[in-house]
C-alpha cells in the first residue's frame, strides 16, 4: 500500500527518526509535521498537547497517511492513546530506550536525559517499573537542548557548554550508559559523545522505531510495494527558517511547506 506514512514531533527533532525509518523502509513515501510555533512540547500541559496533536493527525490522515508515527517522547505519554482511540491506523509512538539500556550496563548506572515533561509522565514511571528493577536511574532534565537544535545552534560554545552541564553530573554519579528520551537530543550526539568518552554508551530511540513501524506495518498489510518514495516537510513556524537544516539532514526531501494548522 503506497500511501504515506506521516510523523510529526514539536519541532526537528523528529528528523533524527526520518533516516532509521527511511533506510529500514526504503520504499516507503514520508509526510513530516515540525510543529515549531508550538515547540518545546516539554513544558506542555497534556491538554495542550492533545490539542495540537488532533490538529496534526487529521492533517496527516487528510493527506491519506495510513500510519502515524509521534516521533517525541512528550508526546507519546501526552497523545498516543488518544490518537490511537480516534483513528483506525497504526500509531506509533517513542519512549526512552531504557530496556535496552539495562542490557547493556556493566556498572547498573543509567543516565536519562530528556524533557521534564517527558520525565515527570506516568509513561515514564511505568517504564522504570517494567524494565529498570535491577538498575539505578539517574533522570537529568535538560532544558534549553530543544531551542538549541531549534535554532541550528549545534556547532556553538554556548551548545556545547550547556550539553556538558547535564551530561557530567551523570558521569559523575557513575553513569556508564546515557539514554537519548528525546528526538531533538540525537543531534546533540556529537558533544555528548565527546564530554562522555567512549566507555560510555550512548542510545536513541530511532532504530526500535523504525523497526516497531515495519512490524505494525507488515502485521496490516500495508507495506509499499516497490516505489519511488517522497518525502514532504511541513512546519508551523517559518519554512525558510528550517530549509538549510532539513535539506542538510534529508537531502531527499521533495517539499518544504507551511503547516496550515
Amino acid at each position: 500500500m503506497n500511501s504515506p506514512i506521516g510523523i510529526f514531533d514539536s519541532g526537528l527533532g523528529g528528523l533524527s527518526v526520518v533516516e532509521p525509518i527511511r533506510r529500514l523502509l526504503p520504499d516507503e513515501s514520508l509526510i513530516y509535521v515540525a510543529d515549531s510555533a508550538h515547540c518545546p512540547y516539554g513544558n506542555k500541559p497534556g491538554d495542550y498537547l492533545r490539542r495540537r496533536a488532533r490538529i496534526i493527525a487529521e492533517f496527516l490522515v487528510d493527506q491519506g497517511c495510513k500510519a502515524l508515527v509521534v516521533a517525541c517522547n512528550t508526546a507519546t505519554a501526552a497523545t498516543v492513546m488518544m490518537l490511537r482511540e480516534c483513528h483506525d491506523l497504526p500509531v506509533v509512538g517513542l519512549e526512552p530506550a531504557v530496556k535496552p539500556a539495562v542490557g547493556v550496563t556493566r556498572k547498573g548506572v543509567i543516565g536519562v536525559l530528556a524533557t521534564s515533561g517527558t520525565l515527570q509522565s506516568e509513561q515514564f514511571a511505568a517504564l522504570l517499573r517494567r524494565h529498570a528493577a535491577s538498575a539505578t536511574v539517574l533522570a537529568e532534565a535538560c532544558p534549553g537542548w530543544v531551542e538549541a537544535v531549534e535554532r541550528t545552534q549545534l556547532q556553538c560554545p554556548e551548545t556545547e557548554a550547556l550539553v556538558e552541564q547535564h551530561v557530567r553530573p551523570l558521569l559523575a554519579k557513575g553513569a556508564d550508559t546515557l539514554v537519548l528520551g528525546c528526538t531533538h537530543y540525537p543531534f546533540l550526539r556529537p558533544h555528548i559523545e565527546r564530554i562522555a568518552g567512549p566507555e560510555v554508551t550512548v542510545i536513541d530511540t530511532g532504530e526500535p522505531v523504525a523497526r516497531q513501524l515495519q512490524r505494525r506495518l507488515n502485521e496490516q498489510g500495508l507495506l509499499a510495494g516497490p516505489a519511488r518514495p517522497s518525502l514532504s516537510f511541513y512546519t508551523s513556524g517559518d519554512p525558510s527558517a528550517a530549509a538549510a537544516f532539513v535539506r542538510a539532514v534529508c537531502p531527499e526531501v521533495a517539499l518544504i511547506g507551511a503547516f496550515p494548522g
